[in-house]
Protein backbone atom coordinates (compact mmCIF):
# COMPACT_ATOMS: atom_id res chain seq x y z
CA UNK A 1 0.00 0.00 0.00
CA UNK A 2 1.61 3.30 -1.06
CA UNK A 3 1.48 6.50 0.97
CA UNK A 4 -1.05 8.19 -1.28
CA UNK A 5 -3.44 5.27 -0.78
CA UNK A 6 -2.87 5.32 2.97
CA UNK A 7 -3.77 8.99 3.13
CA UNK A 8 -6.81 8.49 0.92
CA UNK A 9 -8.02 5.84 3.34
CA UNK A 10 -7.43 8.27 6.20
CA UNK A 11 -9.57 10.94 4.55
CA UNK A 12 -12.39 8.55 3.76
CA UNK A 13 -12.44 7.30 7.31
CA UNK A 14 -13.20 10.79 8.56
CA UNK A 15 -11.53 13.39 10.70
CA UNK A 16 -11.96 11.74 14.10
CA UNK A 17 -8.60 11.04 15.69
CA UNK A 18 -10.07 7.87 17.21
CA UNK A 19 -9.73 6.13 13.83
CA UNK A 20 -6.33 4.53 13.26
CA UNK A 21 -4.27 5.15 10.11
CA UNK A 22 -1.56 2.83 8.87
CA UNK A 23 1.80 4.61 8.62
CA UNK A 24 3.62 4.59 5.23
CA UNK A 25 5.99 1.80 6.35
CA UNK A 26 3.13 -0.40 7.53
CA UNK A 27 4.43 -2.85 10.11
CA UNK A 28 8.01 -2.61 8.77
CA UNK A 29 7.88 -6.29 7.85
CA UNK A 30 9.90 -6.23 4.63
CA UNK A 31 13.16 -4.59 3.58
CA UNK A 32 11.53 -1.71 1.71
CA UNK A 33 9.32 -0.83 4.65
CA UNK A 34 12.22 -1.01 7.10
CA UNK A 35 14.36 1.20 4.85
CA UNK A 36 11.56 3.79 4.69
CA UNK A 37 11.17 3.70 8.47
CA UNK A 38 14.90 4.25 8.92
CA UNK A 39 14.93 7.11 6.38
CA UNK A 40 12.09 8.94 8.14
CA UNK A 41 13.18 11.92 10.25
CA UNK A 42 11.67 12.92 13.59
CA UNK A 43 12.13 16.50 14.78
CA UNK A 44 11.17 17.94 18.16
CA UNK A 45 11.03 21.31 19.89
CA UNK A 46 12.01 19.67 23.16
CA UNK A 47 8.60 20.47 24.64
CA UNK A 48 6.80 17.25 23.80
CA UNK A 49 5.91 18.13 20.20
CA UNK A 50 7.15 16.02 17.28
CA UNK A 51 7.15 16.47 13.51
CA UNK A 52 7.67 13.35 11.41
CA UNK A 53 9.01 13.82 7.87
CA UNK A 54 8.59 10.89 5.51
CA UNK A 55 10.96 11.30 2.53
CA UNK A 56 9.98 11.06 -1.09
CA UNK A 57 10.61 7.60 -2.55
CA UNK A 58 10.14 7.52 -6.33
CA UNK A 59 10.75 3.78 -6.55
CA UNK A 60 7.94 3.17 -4.06
CA UNK A 61 5.61 5.81 -5.52
CA UNK A 62 5.73 7.71 -2.22
CA UNK A 63 5.49 11.46 -1.85
CA UNK A 64 6.90 13.49 1.01
CA UNK A 65 4.52 13.51 3.95
CA UNK A 66 4.40 15.04 7.42
CA UNK A 67 2.83 13.83 10.65
CA UNK A 68 2.53 15.87 13.83
CA UNK A 69 1.72 15.15 17.45
CA UNK A 70 2.89 14.45 20.97
CA UNK A 71 4.84 11.32 20.05
CA UNK A 72 2.14 9.00 21.33
CA UNK A 73 -0.36 10.01 18.65
CA UNK A 74 0.69 11.48 15.32
CA UNK A 75 -1.85 12.97 12.91
CA UNK A 76 -1.65 13.36 9.15
CA UNK A 77 -0.66 16.85 8.03
CA UNK A 78 -2.60 17.56 4.80
CA UNK A 79 -0.31 17.77 1.78
CA UNK A 80 -0.53 20.85 -0.44
CA UNK A 81 -2.20 20.38 -3.83
CA UNK A 82 -0.37 20.12 -7.10
CA UNK A 83 3.36 19.49 -7.27
CA UNK A 84 4.33 21.36 -4.12
CA UNK A 85 6.61 19.41 -1.77
CA UNK A 86 4.99 17.62 1.16
CA UNK A 87 7.15 19.60 3.58
CA UNK A 88 4.87 22.57 2.85
CA UNK A 89 1.49 22.74 4.55
CA UNK A 90 -1.32 25.27 4.63
CA UNK A 91 -1.91 27.06 7.91
CA UNK A 92 -3.76 30.37 7.36
CA UNK A 93 -3.26 31.38 11.00
CA UNK A 94 0.30 32.33 10.01
CA UNK A 95 0.96 34.72 7.12
CA UNK A 96 4.19 35.13 5.16
CA UNK A 97 4.20 38.55 3.50
CA UNK A 98 7.27 37.58 1.47
CA UNK A 99 5.60 34.50 -0.01
CA UNK A 100 4.26 34.15 -3.54
CA UNK A 101 0.64 35.27 -3.77
CA UNK A 102 -0.17 33.16 -6.84
CA UNK A 103 1.83 30.04 -7.60
CA UNK A 104 -0.13 27.90 -10.05
CA UNK A 105 -3.30 29.27 -8.48
CA UNK A 106 -2.15 28.73 -4.88
CA UNK A 107 -1.35 31.39 -2.30
CA UNK A 108 1.95 30.36 -0.74
CA UNK A 109 1.70 33.18 1.80
CA UNK A 110 -0.63 31.01 3.90
CA UNK A 111 1.69 27.99 3.68
CA UNK A 112 4.27 27.17 6.31
CA UNK A 113 7.17 24.74 5.99
CA UNK A 114 9.37 22.18 7.68
CA UNK A 115 13.00 22.17 6.50
CA UNK A 116 14.91 18.91 6.96
CA UNK A 117 18.51 18.06 6.12
CA UNK A 118 18.90 14.35 6.83
CA UNK A 119 22.63 14.36 6.06
CA UNK A 120 23.42 17.29 8.34
CA UNK A 121 20.79 16.06 10.82
CA UNK A 122 19.15 19.45 11.17
CA UNK A 123 15.57 20.62 10.93
CA UNK A 124 13.67 23.85 11.46
CA UNK A 125 10.09 25.01 11.31
CA UNK A 126 8.71 28.13 9.66
CA UNK A 127 5.21 29.26 10.64
CA UNK A 128 4.40 32.22 8.41
CA UNK A 129 7.41 34.46 9.00
CA UNK A 130 8.24 32.97 12.39
CA UNK A 131 11.16 30.51 12.42
CA UNK A 132 11.99 27.99 15.14
CA UNK A 133 14.95 25.58 15.30
CA UNK A 134 14.11 21.95 15.99
CA UNK A 135 16.24 19.03 17.13
CA UNK A 136 16.42 15.84 15.10
CA UNK A 137 16.13 12.69 17.18
CA UNK A 138 18.89 10.07 16.89
CA UNK A 139 18.01 7.16 14.61
CA UNK A 140 17.37 4.56 17.30
CA UNK A 141 15.25 6.93 19.38
CA UNK A 142 13.31 8.06 16.30
CA UNK A 143 12.52 4.51 15.18
CA UNK A 144 11.36 3.57 18.66
CA UNK A 145 9.00 6.54 18.76
CA UNK A 146 7.67 5.78 15.26
CA UNK A 147 7.04 2.11 16.09
CA UNK A 148 5.19 2.84 19.33
CA UNK A 149 3.08 5.80 18.11
CA UNK A 150 -0.48 5.53 16.88
CA UNK A 151 -1.42 7.35 13.67
CA UNK A 152 -4.66 9.21 13.01
CA UNK A 153 -6.35 11.36 10.34
CA UNK A 154 -6.09 15.12 10.51
CA UNK A 155 -8.38 16.52 13.24
CA UNK A 156 -9.93 19.30 11.16
CA UNK A 157 -13.69 18.94 10.88
CA UNK A 158 -14.62 21.92 8.70
CA UNK A 159 -13.14 24.08 5.93
CA UNK A 160 -14.29 27.46 4.53
CA UNK A 161 -16.98 27.46 1.88
CA UNK A 162 -18.31 31.02 1.49
CA UNK A 163 -17.91 34.43 3.09
CA UNK A 164 -20.20 37.41 2.63
CA UNK A 165 -20.92 40.68 4.41
CA UNK A 166 -23.51 43.43 4.36
CA UNK A 167 -22.98 47.20 4.22
CA UNK A 168 -23.02 47.42 8.03
CA UNK A 169 -20.06 45.07 8.52
CA UNK A 170 -22.04 41.98 9.51
CA UNK A 171 -20.43 38.82 8.16
CA UNK A 172 -22.23 35.73 6.89
CA UNK A 173 -19.89 32.76 6.88
CA UNK A 174 -20.47 29.20 5.65
CA UNK A 175 -18.15 26.24 6.16
CA UNK A 176 -18.46 22.58 5.22
CA UNK A 177 -17.15 19.20 6.30
CA UNK A 178 -13.41 18.61 5.91
CA UNK A 179 -13.62 15.20 4.25
CA UNK A 180 -15.21 14.27 0.93
CA UNK A 181 -17.95 12.37 2.71
CA UNK A 182 -18.74 15.34 4.94
CA UNK A 183 -18.54 18.01 2.22
CA UNK A 184 -22.34 18.45 2.21
CA UNK A 185 -22.40 19.08 5.94
CA UNK A 186 -22.74 22.88 6.12
CA UNK A 187 -22.73 25.37 8.99
CA UNK A 188 -23.73 29.05 8.95
CA UNK A 189 -22.33 31.79 11.21
CA UNK A 190 -23.52 35.40 11.37
CA UNK A 191 -22.23 38.43 13.24
CA UNK A 192 -19.64 41.22 13.41
CA UNK A 193 -15.95 40.48 13.03
CA UNK A 194 -14.70 38.54 16.03
CA UNK A 195 -18.16 37.54 17.25
CA UNK A 196 -19.86 35.40 14.62
CA UNK A 197 -22.49 33.12 16.11
CA UNK A 198 -23.54 29.69 14.79
CA UNK A 199 -27.06 29.53 13.41
CA UNK A 200 -29.39 26.60 13.99
CA UNK A 201 -29.84 24.99 10.58
CA UNK A 202 -33.25 23.72 9.52
CA UNK A 203 -32.63 22.94 5.83
CA UNK A 204 -30.04 23.10 3.06
CA UNK A 205 -30.73 23.17 -0.67
CA UNK A 206 -27.68 22.80 -2.92
CA UNK A 207 -27.89 22.19 -6.66
CA UNK A 208 -26.48 23.44 -9.95
CA UNK A 209 -28.26 26.77 -9.54
CA UNK A 210 -26.90 27.64 -6.14
CA UNK A 211 -27.40 27.10 -2.43
CA UNK A 212 -30.03 28.07 0.11
CA UNK A 213 -29.19 27.74 3.80
CA UNK A 214 -32.28 27.97 5.95
CA UNK A 215 -31.85 28.78 9.63
CA UNK A 216 -34.31 29.56 12.41
CA UNK A 217 -33.72 33.27 11.82
CA UNK A 218 -33.85 33.39 8.04
CA UNK A 219 -32.43 32.22 4.72
CA UNK A 220 -28.97 32.78 3.27
CA UNK A 221 -29.18 32.48 -0.51
CA UNK A 222 -26.03 31.95 -2.56
CA UNK A 223 -26.10 31.57 -6.31
CA UNK A 224 -23.64 29.93 -8.66
CA UNK A 225 -24.17 32.70 -11.21
CA UNK A 226 -22.14 35.49 -9.61
CA UNK A 227 -23.95 38.04 -11.73
CA UNK A 228 -26.82 37.57 -9.29
CA UNK A 229 -26.53 39.06 -5.84
CA UNK A 230 -26.50 36.85 -2.73
CA UNK A 231 -29.05 37.87 -0.11
CA UNK A 232 -30.06 37.28 3.50
CA UNK A 233 -33.84 37.07 3.98
CA UNK A 234 -35.27 37.24 7.49
CA UNK A 235 -38.86 37.63 6.41
CA UNK A 236 -40.69 38.68 3.24
CA UNK A 237 -40.25 42.32 4.22
CA UNK A 238 -36.57 42.26 5.18
CA UNK A 239 -34.07 41.36 2.48
CA UNK A 240 -30.42 42.29 2.95
CA UNK A 241 -28.14 42.47 -0.09
CA UNK A 242 -24.76 40.84 0.54
CA UNK A 243 -21.35 41.17 -1.03
CA UNK A 244 -19.16 38.17 -1.81
CA UNK A 245 -15.82 38.18 0.00
CA UNK A 246 -13.42 35.80 -1.81
CA UNK A 247 -12.50 32.96 0.54
CA UNK A 248 -9.04 32.17 -0.87
CA UNK A 249 -7.89 35.78 -0.54
CA UNK A 250 -9.20 36.08 3.00
CA UNK A 251 -8.11 32.89 4.77
CA UNK A 252 -6.12 34.76 7.48
CA UNK A 253 -9.22 36.86 8.20
CA UNK A 254 -11.39 33.74 8.42
CA UNK A 255 -9.09 31.83 10.74
CA UNK A 256 -7.81 34.68 12.88
CA UNK A 257 -10.43 37.42 13.04
CA UNK A 258 -13.96 36.08 12.63
CA UNK A 259 -13.91 34.11 15.87
CA UNK A 260 -15.24 30.89 14.34
CA UNK A 261 -11.98 28.96 14.71
CA UNK A 262 -10.54 30.56 17.83
CA UNK A 263 -8.41 28.01 19.69
CA UNK A 264 -8.99 25.24 17.16
CA UNK A 265 -6.18 22.84 16.23
CA UNK A 266 -5.51 22.26 12.54
CA UNK A 267 -3.22 19.28 13.04
CA UNK A 268 -0.15 21.08 11.68
CA UNK A 269 3.31 21.62 13.21
CA UNK A 270 2.28 25.24 13.87
CA UNK A 271 -0.48 24.27 16.32
CA UNK A 272 1.82 24.84 19.28
CA UNK A 273 3.82 27.78 18.01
Amino acid sequence: MNLQHVLTVAVLLGSSTSVAVEPPWGKAENLGQRMLLEATSVCTDGKGHYVVAVPREETEDLDEQLFYGDGKELVVVPRPPGFLPGTLFMDPRFFNRKGTADYQGMDLRVHSELSVDAKERTCSLRCGERKAPLEMLPGTEARELLRKATYAPNPQKYVPHALLRDSNGTYYYVDKGFTAEESRNFRVFIGPRGDLKPQKMTNVVADSEGEIFTTKKGQLRLVIDRAQTPVWIENPRKEVTLRNVPVEQNLPLIYNELGVYTGIRLGTPCDDQ
